[in-house]
């Protein structure tokens, strides 16, 4: 059977509701209880969970696990994508997401292979990209809790009603009539299209209060901000 419950420990200790995360006092006292974890799910038989609500929920809390656990092992850091001399350092970024891998079985995974050969093939359901987190500010929050089988669709809807109403992320300026929005709307637009005439037309399903967009809508995308999406402990 499947046990999210030490993650999901972990989450509600660590993590408050605005996604932030005490990494200083996760890394100090329960680094050892997340290893561990992420050891007894490597374990696992993928092919004994063949439901498709068992496999999601395993791969968001597998991936975001992961995403903590490479920040908790280079920590303190400022930024998943740190600067050398100003310049940004993308073999560390590369490292973070295509080069530290993670073995299940005979198989090995990356961040990258979880997000694109798993996950978005696989369920080809764009309300991941409101789930999966790189634990940056720009990112989707993190949720204090893990993903459940049971309950994963109802989570994935609340994720998307809480992306798109974050004014950090989405907003529509009624004055310019311009919808403003998070980049990861512009890098995964094509998977936002498989379920919607056009991007605004996919927002203006969870925007509140409504608000009437066309396909017309001018969009403009706001700045992605790298910083860590960190709260410092009291």
């Amino acid at each position: 059977m499947l046990n999210f419950k030490p993650w999901d420990e972990l989450l509600r200790q660590y993590v408050d509701n605005q996604g932030k995360v005490n990494y200083r006092s996760w890394k100090a006292e329960s680094r050892q209880k997340l290893t561990d974890w992420l050891e007894e799910i490597a374990q696992i038989d993928l092919q004994s969970y063949p439901k498709p609500n068992q496999r999601l929920a395993l791969w968001l809390n597998l991936y975001n696990a992961l995403t903590i656990d490479r920040v908790l092992s280079a920590y303190p850091i400022a930024s998943i994508r740190p600067t050398i001399l100003g310049i940004p350092n993308w073999i560390a970024f590369f490292w973070f997401f295509e080069l530290s891998i993670y073995k299940i079985g005979d198989r090995t995974y990356s961040l990258n292979d979880i997000e694109h050969s798993i996950l978005r093939r696989e369920f080809n359901d764009p309300r991941i990209h409101f789930a999966l987190v790189c634990a940056s500010v720009g990112c989707p929050l993190l949720r204090n809790e893990a993903y459940l089988p049971e309950s994963v669709q109802t989570q994935l809807e609340e994720d998307a009603k809480r992306f798109i109403n974050n004014p950090a992320k989405v907003y529509y300026d009624r004055s310019s009539q311009i919808l403003y929005c998070n980049p990861i709307l512009k890098w995964y637009r094509q998977d936002f299209l498989k379920v919607a005439d056009s991007l605004p037309k996919y927002i203006q399903t969870y925007l509140s209060p409504t608000v009437e967009l066309s396909s017309a809508t001018c969009i403009r995308y706001l700045d992605y901000d790298w910083s860590l999406n960190q709260r410092i402990s009291s």
